[in-house]
């Protein structure tokens, strides 16, 4: 590896190494907390209850995720390959239930659903129903994680579709075999990565989720941990407790990128032709229906609970401009949180791009780790680390900003790394041999062309720090409302009607980017 030259190193290669340093910082943490005192890990992370917890965690996961493929294979399919009746709008309606966030949505199916909730009102007076079966637990948490989750399989598999060469499904049809067997041995084992990265990622979500067990009492890591945090001043456990956490997110997360590495290999570059439209005879209003009642149960039942509850608010005196300061404060945060997370990554991903060497690789790699980190380890990081090292910065708006940082920065490093990879060398060489300076290069060469790796990046960071919830409780000044803190604060008060209004808010806010995203999607097909 080359020396750097003074300048590449004060831009390049000191920004990217305290990107990196960021990111082991919570791992750092938990080695300490855990090892503290001379008391070993090693006794919390085998106990029953620690096994108990990690046996109800991975049931979970794996439920969810069997249940998301089970619901996105057939909406994926029908609105790519069929002639399914209002395709268009299944094709935009479907993924929309990744911007409800869980708390959100566990909080308006506890109340609907749930033992004295809205739909036992209903059935009270007709039927005589004085209960309905309990929500909270596994049923509810499943339920919840599932028909938020489902699209991350979903975009997969479309994207897979997509992309798909038709001549192999047109040489099984050629050969005699039927749309089903065609189906099943020429084009599912085509779309095997594309279900297996979307399956891990929605086993991360679990994995990392807080506020919809949290909410339906299910007693998964991240709840537990949260718990032990609030009540008790042990803290050995608890990190003993994330350091699992980690380990397990880490390991789904090494399976990921193997499937995702699988998929981009399965891909035909060339394969232009789109393929035929099936036409499903028969099965065209069984199909209507399935996609229908998804969306039904997904989007429009959420939307209508949410209307209940924020007209209740309305007339409580619960309006949503009350709730505007909070707004502002979650627009502001997620802003300012997107322009720093993609300013971190410019010069991590142009290290590794434009100047690969082993250090440049591991300290991209590095940055992925923030996939594996919880919000409420990196939060429990970042407290230990502002009350010991730097009381000045404890519970300040830049140590919530660094948390997003740390959380998100994958995000964008992935999207402004795959934009750069299109931008051929030669054009940059081309700029420095006319005398141009490396930042006159970037300024007018490099980033004009990986504009929507910018914006993608910006856009998807922005997205999730709107919904992130156990960082922003920990972190956030006092006095700091933000959407996600504010539904929390009036869900665990059971103040549904309280919740109505910031959850309308978050969900349209966070609309803006999710449409950002699907356009860009749409473009790059």
């Amino acid at each position: 590896m080359p020396k750097p030259s003074p300048r590449a190193f004060l831009f390049l290669w000191l920004p990217s190494l305290f990107a990196a340093f960021a990111v082991l910082l919570p791992i750092v943490y938990l080695l300490i907390r855990a090892f503290s005192d001379g008391l070993s890990p090693w006794a919390v992370i085998f106990s029953s209850q620690t096994l108990a917890v990690l046996g109800r965690t991975l049931w979970l996961g794996l439920w969810v995720t069997l249940a998301s493929i089970a619901i996105a294979l057939p909406i994926a399919w029908l609105t790519v390959r069929t002639d399914l009746p209002l395709r268009p709008l299944w094709t935009i309606l479907t993924p929309l239930p990744l911007v409800i966030p869980s708390y959100v949505g566990a909080y308006l199916f506890a109340s609907a659903l749930g033992p004295r909730g809205l739909l036992q009102a209903l059935l009270e007076e007709p039927f005589g129903i004085t209960r309905l079966p309990d929500i909270y637990g596994f049923p509810g948490a499943m339920l919840v994680l599932t028909l938020l989750n489902y699209p991350f399989v979903l975009l997969s598999l479309r994207s897979a579709m997509h992309r798909m060469d038709p001549a192999l499904e047109e040489a099984s049809r050629s050969l005699g075999e039927n749309q089903w067997r065609t189906f099943w041995r020429v084009i599912f084992p085509q779309l095997r990565p594309a279900i297996a990265s979307g399956g891990l990622l929605v086993l991360l979500y679990v994995l990392r989720d807080f506020g919809a067990v949290s909410i339906m009492r299910y007693d998964t890591f991240t709840r537990v941990i949260y718990i032990q945090y609030q009540n008790s001043f042990d803290r050995i456990s608890a990190a003993a407790l994330a350091i699992l956490l980690v380990v397990l997110s880490l390991s789904v997360l090494i399976a990921e990128y193997r499937a995702r590495g699988r998929a981009r290999l399965d891909r035909n570059p060339r394969a232009t032709r789109l393929p035929k439209i099936i036409q499903l005879g028969k099965w065209r209003w069984p199909s209507l229906l399935f996609c229908a009642s998804v969306v039904s149960l997904a989007l429009l039942l959420p939307a209508s609970i949410l209307s209940y509850w924020l007209l209740r608010g309305q007339a409580v005196a619960e309006g949503i401009a009350s709730w505007f300061p909070a707004l502002y404060n979650s627009l502001f945060a997620a802003g300012i949180a997107a322009g720093i997370t993609v300013m971190a990554a410019i010069p991590v991903v142009i290290l590794d791009v434009r100047r690969p060497s082993w250090l440049s690789r591991l300290i991209e790699r590095s940055t992925y780790l923030g996939f594996a980190l919880p919000g409420i380890v990196i939060a429990l990081a970042l407290v230990f680390f502002g009350a010991n090292l730097t009381p000045y910065l404890y519970q300040t708006l830049p140590m919530l900003l660094f948390a997003y940082m740390i959380l998100f920065l994958p995000e964008s490093v992935g999207s402004l790394r795959s934009s750069l990879l299109q931008v051929h060398p030669s054009l940059e060489e081309a700029a420095s041999s006319l005398g141009k300076k490396p930042g006159e290069v970037l300024r007018r060469i490099t980033f004009p062309l990986v504009r929507p790796g910018l914006a993608g990046g910006a856009a998807l960071v922005f997205l999730t720090a709107m919904k992130e919830l156990p960082a922003t409780l920990l972190l956030a000044p006092t006095g700091f409302k933000t959407l996600s803190t504010s539904i929390w604060a009036a869900v665990s008060e059971a103040f549904f009607a309280q919740a109505a209004a910031p959850a309308l808010l978050i969900i349209v806010a966070s609309s803006v980017p999710l449409a950002i995203l699907l356009h860009r999607e749409r473009r790059e097909r």
